[in-house]
């Protein structure tokens, strides 16, 4: 069976997918993130926060159809934000720049949407799924902040921080992020509390979320901008400011001013798969 009839919408036809890649330097690590995509995404959005590196000259090199986003705010959650704006596609699939996440693994994640699942959250503590980065420390902080949301939310996340994640677009509207356009100042949910901020919503809304094993490989170049003891405390403070307040209204985010970039819709010939989820409904 071939990615194409895996991925066929009933009716006919495939979904169209959108891959958000924040990036910030990563002009040695973003060629193998970009050749490793499947063919099955017909949209790339890369969201570009002031690199220095050439990042956006050697992405376009590889990529002429990718849709370049510059984010008007710093952070991570910035960025996502401005590229989920950007982006057309039916299903939206959120992925690092640093190689770390293996692009050949997002047939996974599309599969649970296509059966009927509105989020498919990324895990590398599922049977399949696994970690050559994760450390001592960044592991008992993760295992403390999951059981956190678990006890809170009484959810059933097994890995509530990592950020390899998809949904179906009218997600976005549910997230109720800040305007990624605005540039009157820094935003909660700009930074790497982004994932939480999201996973936390998608629960308090009852929406229907699966979890995709998934590998984490090392950081194939430089250096990560996550700093554990900050970052650790923003998602801490993230999950209590989400429990102790009501799911914001649904906020459609406004697209992007247009650019002159290319789009290419056209899906080639694709390669065959094998797609594995674990279901975990929310209910609160």
């Amino acid at each position: 069976m071939t990615q194409n009839e895996e991925l066929s919408v009933p009716g006919g036809g495939t979904p169209s997918i959108s891959v958000v890649i924040p990036t910030r330097n990563e002009a040695r690590n973003i060629p193998f993130v970009l050749e490793a995509l499947p063919d099955s995404v017909t949209e790339i959005v890369l969201v570009d926060g002031g690199s220095v590196d050439g990042t956006v000259e050697v992405a376009l090199g590889i990529r002429p159809d990718i849709v370049v986003v510059q984010q008007a705010r710093r952070g991570k959650g910035n960025a996502l934000a401005a590229g989920f704006a950007a982006c057309t596609g039916e299903y939206i699939v959120m992925i690092d720049a640093d190689g770390s996440m293996d692009p050949a693994e997002i047939p996974s994640f599309v599969a649970p949407l296509r059966a009927g699942a509105d989020y498919a959250k990324g895990t590398r503590f599922a049977l399949g799924g696994g970690s050559d980065d994760i450390s001592l420390l960044r592991d008992l902080g993760n295992r403390f902040l999951n059981g956190t949301t678990n006890l809170l939310f009484r959810t059933r996340y097994s890995d509530l921080c990592y950020g390899y994640n998809a949904f179906r677009r009218d997600c976005v509207a549910t997230f109720a992020l800040p305007d990624p356009h605005d540039r009157s100042g820094p935003r909660w949910g700009d930074g790497f509390e982004i994932e939480t901020l999201i996973n936390t919503r998608v629960a308090k809304a009852g929406l229907v979320i699966r979890e995709v094993p998934s590998f984490e490989s090392e950081r194939r170049f430089g250096e990560s901008n996550l700093r554990t003891f900050r970052d650790g405390f923003r998602v801490l403070a993230t999950i209590l400011r989400e429990r102790f307040t009501a799911l914001p209204p649904a906020r459609p985010l406004a697209p992007a001013p247009a650019a002159p970039v290319a789009r290419v819709i056209v899906v080639p010939e694709a390669r065959s798969h094998s797609a594995s989820a674990v279901e975990s409904r929310v209910s609160l």
